[in-house]
Order: C-alpha cells, then sequence, then structure tokens
C-alpha cells in the first residue's frame, strides 16, 4: 500500500464548503482508504491506498465529496515520497536568516512550465519571494501569508493551474504524520 497525503482546497475557509474532518474521514474510509487521519480543520488527510494513480485517487475523492456534501472541493494527492522531496527541495528552508513561520508551499495541480513562471517578475512582489519547482511554489513572505499578492488566486490566475497552500509547519507536520502510519 502507499501512504499518500491529500490537501483540499477551500473548505472550511469563512464559513464556506463547511465539512467536519470527522465526516471527511469517514468518506474517505467509505472509499476503501486505509488509517485515514485528518490534520487541522483545513482538509489535510493523510491515508493508505492500493491505488497507485494520484489522478485517479483525486477523481474518485472529488466525486465523492460532491455526492455527500454537495459541492466541488479541488483535491490534490501527493504520495509521501513525494513530498518528502518538495520539503527537502525548499530553498528558503537552509536560510537561518529567515524565520519558518513566513515559509510556505503552494501545490499546483499540475507543472506550469518555465515560459509560465518566467512571466512572473519576482521584483514585483518584494519583500515577498517565491521559488518554483514541478508542481509546488516556495514562498517566503515576511509579512505573512495573508498579506501577500503571492496567494492562491495570483497563481491560479498567472498560470491557468489550481493552487492551494500551506504553510511550511503544516508540511513538516503531514511529513511525520505519513511517515508515522507507514511503519
Amino acid at each position: 500500500m502507499t501512504t499518500y497525503i491529500s490537501i483540499l482546497r477551500g473548505i472550511n475557509v469563512s464559513g464556506h464548503n463547511m465539512i467536519k474532518m470527522e465526516a471527511l474521514r469517514k468518506l474517505y474510509a467509505s472509499l476503501g482508504l486505509v488509517d485515514v487521519q485528518s490534520y487541522i480543520q483545513s482538509g489535510n488527510l493523510i491515508f493508505r491506498a492500493k491505488e497507485s494513480d494520484n489522478r485517479k485517487l483525486e477523481a474518485k475523492i472529488v466525486k465523492a465529496i460532491k455526492n455527500e456534501f454537495g459541492f466541488d472541493v479541488p483535491v490534490m494527492i501527493i504520495g509521501l515520497d513525494e513530498l518528502k522531496k518538495i520539503a527537502m527541495g525548499n530553498p528558503f528552508a537552509d536560510d537561518k536568516q529567515r524565520d519558518t513561520k513566513f515559509m510556505h508551499v503552494s501545490f499546483l495541480s499540475g507543472d506550469p512550465g518555465k515560459p509560465a513562471i518566467a512571466n512572473i517578475d519576482p521584483s514585483q512582489y518584494h519583500p515577498d519571494e517565491f521559488s518554483w519547482k514541478g508542481r509546488s511554489v516556495y514562498l517566503y513572505c515576511p509579512g505573512g501569508y495573508g498579506n501577500t499578492k503571492l496567494n492562491n488566486s495570483f497563481f491560479e490566475k498567472k498560470l491557468k493551474l489550481t493552487a492551494t497552500t500551506r504553510n511550511w509547519k503544516t508540511v513538516n507536520e503531514l511529513i511525520r504524520m505519513a511517515e508515522d502510519i507507514s511503519k
């Protein structure tokens, strides 16, 4: 079985798309996913599955959420090994001058490619910084993520992909939890 992390976009935000984590865990279990755990209320779930195709899992979960709760929610599935690589690739993490509470990762629904990212001029968003690799955009927002223009909507508009962001603490906790259920 493979250990996965699913990251949902736009649930339990400002009273919209409300889903209790207990109900979501039960839904995942009803789909044959095992060892289902959630982390905080913003749609982070860790589970194990026999399925090896992330896209099939995403589609299955999106459909089940629509059927059960009545609204569409983008879901991104990331394998534990992939999430570890994403975390190790954070160019801001090794800089001791940077406070980790201002680090985030935006997960994209696909790889935008170099030309799309090249159209975003980083100097226009100073002091916020970003770096991109594959389906991930690493953010350093010293004024706080709530104050940056480099948010989900920004990347979705610029890159024509779905984006959802997690802070650095959450990324690392999801890895820890996923490693625990993999044992």
